[in-house]
Formats: structure tokens, sequence, C-alpha cells
């Protein structure tokens, strides 16, 4: 089974190093590592270059932004199955890899979702985002899966399409309220820690960004024909904090 892992960058100098490594030191060696950058003006292309070895494919060229930048990197892939790992994120161990595929070679699924931690600089970790009591019905009140943690075939692109360049941060959301709840894809929850992930993503930082992924949850749910309550969208924080105090 060949593995696609897709990292999107620009001016990421400061972490893709360890990104790239984290990759390049996976047991499972069957994988096509795949970069797209947006032509970046640092040090970026310089690490790119000096790891080209451990690289499958690269480009590196004006895009339209992220979602854009990570359907390139699908359009390339041949792997059976599709990871992304963000450009300021690494794998959580070096067996998260070899762990996706005997996941998913013991169950006839499309997809499987997992968990991720979320840590500072300093390496803390100060979050467990976790995928362990996550259904696609909670899509409709605006949970989603972590998206890092999510690993799908990539004929699932061919029959449903790719990330909607609509949204600025929420196509994310839109493509997986798409796959898991319009068309009822299979998945498991695989219970793996597939990532660490740097905290300040360009979805989780101030009220203003709240705001505008609100926008697009309901946005998202209703370009998909999916009936959902808009204040329940509103103050899925609050049921994030009831559930968290449940458990």
């Amino acid at each position: 089974m060949k593995i696609s892992i897709i990292t999107v960058c620009y001016n990421s100098a400061k972490t893709i190093d360890k990104t790239i490594l984290s990759v390049a030191n996976q047991t499972y060696k069957n994988i096509e590592y795949i970069i797209v950058d947006g032509n970046s003006n640092d040090n970026t292309l310089r690490i790119i270059q000096k790891h080209d070895d451990k690289i499958s494919k690269w480009i590196s060229e004006p895009d339209q932004g992220l979602y854009d930048a990570m359907n390139k990197g699908i359009e390339m892939a041949t792997g059976d199955l599709i990871g992304i790992l963000n450009s300021d994120d690494t794998f959580n161990s070096t067996t998260v890899i070899e762990e996706i595929v005997n996941f998913h070679r013991h169950n006839d699924i499309d997809a499987s979702v997992g968990n991720i931690v979320q840590h500072k600089d300093n390496n803390k970790i100060v979050r467990l985002y976790t995928s362990k009591y996550w259904n696609p019905e909670k899509l409709k009140i605006g949970f989603m899966p972590p998206h890092p943690s999510i690993f799908l075939k990539r004929e699932l692109f061919g029959l449903y399409g790719f990330y909607d360049l609509g949204f600025k941060i929420g196509a994310d959301y839109e493509l997986i309220t798409r796959f898991f709840l319009k068309n009822k894809i299979t998945w498991k929850y695989s219970g793996i820690i597939t990532t660490a992930m740097l905290v300040g993503g360009l979805s989780s930082s101030g009220s203003s960004s709240y705001k505008l992924i609100t926008k697009e949850i309901q946005k998202a749910l209703k370009m998909n024909g999916i009936v959902f309550s808009p204040n329940l969208i509103r103050t899925r924080f609050l049921w994030k904090v009831i559930g968290f105090l449940k458990k």
C-alpha cells in the first residue's frame, strides 16, 4: 500500500526541516512525499532542495492559497491513501504511517480518523484533540475531527471533488461534510495519535476567526443540503465545554 503525504508551505523555513524529517524517519517506507510550495521568498526552498532525496515530488509556484495548494498536491498524488501534514507540524512518532497502513489493511473503509496533540513552541502539550467521540452527525452542530488525523482513499477525490476554493478557512470542513455526511463514505476511528501540531493555525486564532469559521460552517452545510440549527453552530464552544466537563 502506497501512502501519499502532502505538505503545503509558504515561507516555512523555521519549521519545515522538522516536518520533512518526520516523514523521512517513518518506519514504513512506501511513502510518496509531496511538497507544494507557494513561491516562498525565505530559505524554504533551500531546505527543500537540501532534502531532495527524501521528497518524491515538489513544486514551487504562486497559488490561490492553502486549499489550492492542497488540491495541487492531491492531483500529483498516486498513493492508495492521502494524508495532509502541515509545514509546521510533525508526525507524532516514527511508526504513525505503519500504524495507519495496518489499520486500513484490517478494515475495509474509505477513511480513518484519529487524534492529534497540540503543543507550544517549547513542545509542551496543551491539548489532545481526539475523534473518539465524533461521528458525522456532529458536523451539524459544528464539530469536525482533526483534519491532519484523517487519511482518505485517493479515489474519493475523483468521485466527490477537491477542496472548494470559495472558502477562506473552512474548505476542510466543507470537504469532510461532503464526504462523510452527504456521500456517507465508510470510516472508522483509528485511535492513532497521528500528528503533533503547533498551536496557532489558520483557523484557530482569535474572535474574528471564530466568526468567520462559524459563517463558513453554515455555508458548508447549506451547500451540501444538510439541515442544521444556526443557533447550535453559533454556540458550539459552549457545547464543547459541556462535553469536556461530562468526560
